[in-house]
């Protein structure tokens, strides 16, 4: 059986600033068509089918909708925001990482996901609500940041999952890697669950 693989998460969401390996990489998601042994085929958001050579050992998790009630002082989370115009920090996506993660990729530094946008994984220092949405400040070693979470945010948190998950139908994050010949290959898949969003 293939249990969650934590650092996975951190590689689909680019919440861990991990070294990439040589070949290129690319990132999928969308729904699953079918898994063939091995290949896996994903229909992605634009109606395109491309499929994956899974690694004999690849590893699967899944994500599971939370909600800003889950984020509480102490948690350690990892936060991808963009600017706001008056100044600040509004989250687009939040990931409440497992205990056993704490310290993952600490830190605040530039998001490739998105223009203009940063990650912060730190610890919660100071949660707060208002009618209109509520705020995190986020400390770590060297610094600290204030970011607004609207309900439009994306807030999620690590599950476990099994091979037996990659159904057709599911919705499924990956990052491959393009080989010499053109084709892709990785070694971890993310699922997210009913009611969850996909991790950017």
């Amino acid at each position: 059986m293939r249990l969650a693989s934590f650092a996975l998460i951190g590689l689909v969401t680019v919440f861990v600033a991990a070294a990439q390996a040589q070949a290129p990489q690319t990132r999928i998601r969308g729904v699953v068509e079918r898994l063939d042994g091995q290949s896996l085929t994903v229909k992605t958001p634009e109606g395109a089918a491309v499929t994956v050579a899974l690694a004999p050992n690849y590893s699967i998790g899944a994500v599971v909708k939370a909600a800003m009630a889950d984020i509480r002082k102490g948690s350690f989370i990892g936060v991808g925001a963009r600017p706001l115009a008056g100044g600040g920090l509004t989250a687009v996506q939040v990931f409440i990482f497992p205990e056993a993660m704490r310290g993952t990729g600490e830190g605040h530094r530039p998001w490739a996901v998105l223009p203009d946008s940063t990650m912060t994984n730190a610890t919660v220092a100071e949660t707060v609500s208002r009618v209109e949405g509520a705020s995190v400040t986020l400390t770590y070693p060297g610094g600290e940041q204030t970011i607004a979470i609207t309900p439009e945010a994306n807030i999620i948190m690590a599950a476990p999952a099994l091979a037996t998950d990659l159904v057709a139908g599911a919705q499924v994050a990956l990052t491959a890697s393009r080989q010499a010949d053109g084709s892709l290959s990785s070694g971890r898949v993310t699922i997210a669950r009913a009611g969850a969003q996909l991790p950017l």
